[in-house]
């Protein structure tokens, strides 16, 4: 997000171009889970579908990662958040892909809300960067997968 600090002289900016789209996504998300009772199918489609939108490498990223939060945490229900495949339970989002294109950035991101269960002391990651998925960042994201599902 912009700065939204005010100092003398200055004007607000606000929030970027792809800030408001992601703001308008949500949104409609929501009208439309609201109209259809949010089945299940229904938002799993939806997600398919924002998947094959996506540019390459995001969409190919973003296909693997919904393959394996449905081997590894079959529990998790697909849905799309501020218009971004997540997966969640009872509703809530665990764990979501932030496409590099979505916000104009150099990677994407595998995130994680504080609903995981990921706790690790005092302090431990909740977001990753990816620039490609290796089989050694799949067998990673398969194990954070099972442990913020848990």
């Amino acid at each position: 997000m912009k700065d939204t600090k005010r100092t003398a002289g200055s004007t607000f900016e606000g929030f970027s171009e792809e800030e408001r789209a992601a703001m308008k996504d949500h949104a409609q998300e929501l009208k439309k889970a609201a109209r259809r009772g949010a089945r299940a199918a229904d938002l799993e489609n939806d997600v398919l579908a924002k998947i094959a939108e996506l540019d390459e490498p995001d969409r190919v990223m973003a296909g693997r990662i919904h393959a394996i939060v449905k081997a590894n945490a079959p529990e998790l229900s697909a849905k799309l958040w501020y218009g971004q495949p997540a997966y969640a339970r009872d509703g809530k989002v665990v764990c979501f892909f932030q496409p590099a294109q979505k916000f104009k950035t150099r990677y994407a991101t595998l995130g994680f809300s504080d609903e995981a269960h990921l706790d690790d002391g005092v302090m431990w990651a909740a977001s990753f960067a990816l620039t490609e998925l290796t089989p050694d960042a799949e067998a990673r994201i398969a194990a954070l997968v099972k442990q913020a599902a848990g």
